[in-house]
C-alpha cells in the first residue's frame, strides 16, 4: 500500500510502499476513502505533541470501508463504510472510563498519533471506536466530521443551552461545520478571524456568521458563550472580556500556546475557562444523529494522497477556505 510517513517531527512526510497491515483480534482493516488533515495533525508534525509512535503514519479524520475483521468483531462486516476518529482505544479500567468520562482515559491510544492512521491506502483500528456511517458519508467531504465536526460538537455541548450569542475565535474547518448546527438552532455567530484575514470573514458571512471580525476586534455586542478554535493562547483573556457575566469560555483544541497574564476581573463575574479533552463514543452516536436532523456541508479542498506535504503547507499557511482532506483514487469534485 500507498502511505505518507512521519519519521522525525520537524520533517516532511515520506511517500512509502508498505504492506498492508493484518487486524488484531479487535480490530478490522480498513480501505481508505478519504482523511481529513487536521490542527491537531500539525502539533503533531511540529514535535508539540512530543509522543508520537515514530514512524507514524498520521490522520485521524478517515471515512473508509472494511474490508477485513478480527476474530472477535461481530457488528462490521466488509462493505461497512465505517469513520475511524482520534480516540482509538480506552483502557476500560481506570476511574475515568468507569465514571463515564472515557475521553480523560489514563491510558489511551490515539489515532494518527499513538498508532498509525488514515494517511494510506489502508489502516486497521479498534472496531470499537469505529462509528458506523451512513451511504451518504460516502464522499471525501466527511472526512472532516471525524474530528473538526466532532470536537467541535463537543465543544459546543458544553454551551449553556440558553447562550444566544457565541463567539468563535477561529474559522477553519470545525468551526465552518459547528456554524451550521449554531445558526441552525437560531443562534447568532460571531466569527473571529486572524486580523486583516478578509477572505476567511467573508467565509464565515457565506456560512451564516452574524459578525465576522479580527481577533482583535471588539463585537457589536457582548457574547453569551466563545469557542477558541485557534492555538493562540492570547485569545483566552480576549474572549473573557468579550463575554457577558456568567459567560463560558471553551477552549476546544489539544494544544494551545502559552496563554498570557490577566487580570482577575476578567474571569469574575462568575465567568467560566474550560478545556475540552479529546471525546467520547457517545459524542459520536450523538453528533451523527443530529445531523440526520440538521443538514451539514463541509467545503474541502482535495488533494491526492501523494500531495500531503503541500496540503500541509497550504493549511498550515491559513490558505485553505474550510477543510483539506486527502483521497486516495481519482480526485472528485470537493464536497
Amino acid at each position: 500500500m500507498r502511505a505518507m510517513v512521519l519519521e522525525k517531527a520537524g520533517s516532511a512526510l515520506v511517500y512509502k510502499k508498505m504492506p498492508v497491515p493484518e487486524p488484531a483480534a479487535a480490530q478490522v482493516l480498513i480501505r481508505v476513502l478519504a482523511c481529513g488533515i487536521c490542527r491537531t495533525d500539525l502539533h503533531i508534525l511540529d514535535g508539540e505533541l512530543d509522543r508520537p509512535k515514530l514512524p507514524l503514519i498520521p490522520g485521524h479524520e478517515i471515512i473508509g470501508t472494511v474490508v477485513k475483521s478480527g476474530s472477535e468483531v461481530r457488528d462490521l462486516a466488509p462493505g461497512l463504510l465505517v469513520g475511524v476518529p482520534w480516540l482509538g482505544y480506552t483502557c476500560g479500567r481506570c476511574k475515568y472510563c468507569l465514571e463515564g468520562k472515557e475521553n480523560l482515559c489514563d491510558n489511551p491510544l490515539f489515532t494518527g498519533y499513538t498508532i498509525d492512521g488514515g494517511y494510506a491506502e489502508y489502516t486497521v483500528a479498534d472496531a470499537r471506536f469505529c462509528f458506523a456511517l451512513d451511504e451518504s458519508c460516502r464522499q471525501p467531504g466527511s472526512a472532516p466530521l471525524l474530528c473538526a465536526g466532532l470536537i467541535g460538537f463537543r465543544s459546543y455541548q458544553m454551551i449553556a443551552p440558553g447562550a444566544k450569542n457565541i463567539g468563535l475565535y477561529g474559522f477553519g474547518a470545525a468551526a465552518h461545520i459547528l456554524i451550521q448546527i449554531a445558526v441552525a438552532q437560531d443562534k447568532k455567530v460571531f466569527a473571529f478571524t486572524r486580523d486583516g484575514d478578509i477572505s476567511a470573514q467573508e467565509f464565515a458571512k457565506k456560512m451564516g456568521a452574524f459578525w465576522t471580525g479580527g481577533s482583535k476586534d471588539n463585537p457589536p455586542g457582548i457574547l453569551d458563550a466563545a469557542i477558541i478554535f485557534a492555538s493562540a493562547g492570547e485569545l483566552v483573556p480576549k474572549s473573557l472580556k468579550d463575554v457577558d457575566k456568567g459567560g463560558q469560555v471553551i477552549c476546544g483544541g489539544i494544544h494551545m500556546s502559552a496563554i498570557p497574564g490577566f487580570s482577575y476581573d476578567l474571569l469574575w463575574g462568575e465567568r467560566s475557562l474550560k478545556s475540552v479533552a479529546n471525546l467520547t463514543r457517545q459524542d459520536g452516536l450523538d453528533f451523527f444523529k443530529l445531523l440526520k436532523q440538521v443538514a451539514v456541508h463541509t467545503q474541502t479542498e482535495l488533494f491526492r494522497l501523494g500531495e500531503a506535504n503541500e496540503a500541509i503547507a497550504r493549511f498550515r499557511a491559513g490558505k485553505i477556505s474550510g477543510a483539506a482532506v486527502l483521497v486516495m483514487d481519482e480526485l472528485p469534485s470537493s464536497g
